[in-house]
């Protein structure tokens, strides 16, 4: 059993309330070989809510308190980043899942890029916070990009 982002399995839980389904990944959860989970919703955020982006650093900087996510209102969210990250992978443990597929960009998911922290639409290299937090728990993280190659292993 591998973890995928809701929002690529179609449900409407993305920051603007809509989705990024990935039909492929959606067949996985309906055959029960894959389990949703969003980890912004898991900390207890709305759907939609507020854009937010991380300062200062990326999700690894997040955990050692070198940077902070902030809504594009100037609100600090950074607890219910770490929150729901931690939530999450509880949820993925308790189903022995050390393979993920996270929607790219994200604040919370992002495995190569996220936004810049300055609202600015330009991305640059890092994780998400839940990201960081998989990463240090051994997770395998794959991304709406790559997750083709997970696929290929998680199927044979």
């Amino acid at each position: 059993m591998i973890g995928i982002s809701a929002c690529l399995d179609g449900v409407f839980c993305r920051y603007d309330g809509n989705t990024q389904t990935i039909p492929q990944l959606q067949a996985l959860v309906a055959k029960k070989q894959a389990i949703m989970i969003c980890p912004e919703v898991l900390g207890g955020l709305n759907t939609p809510r507020d854009p937010a982006e991380i300062i200062g650093g990326d999700g690894f900087d997040v955990w050692r308190c070198d940077a902070v996510v902030v809504s594009c209102q100037g609100v600090d969210v950074t607890a219910a980043y770490k929150a729901g990250a931690i939530r999450a992978y509880e949820k993925l443990k308790a189903l022995d899942v050390t393979q993920v597929v996270l929607k790219e960009g994200s604040p919370s998911c992002g495995s190569h890029q996220i936004y810049d922290g300055a609202f600015s639409g330009n991305k640059v290299a890092g994780v998400g916070v839940a990201t960081a937090y998989f990463v240090k728990q051994g997770i395998e993280v794959y991304s709406e990009n790559n997750y083709h190659q997970l696929i290929t292993i998680a199927t044979n």
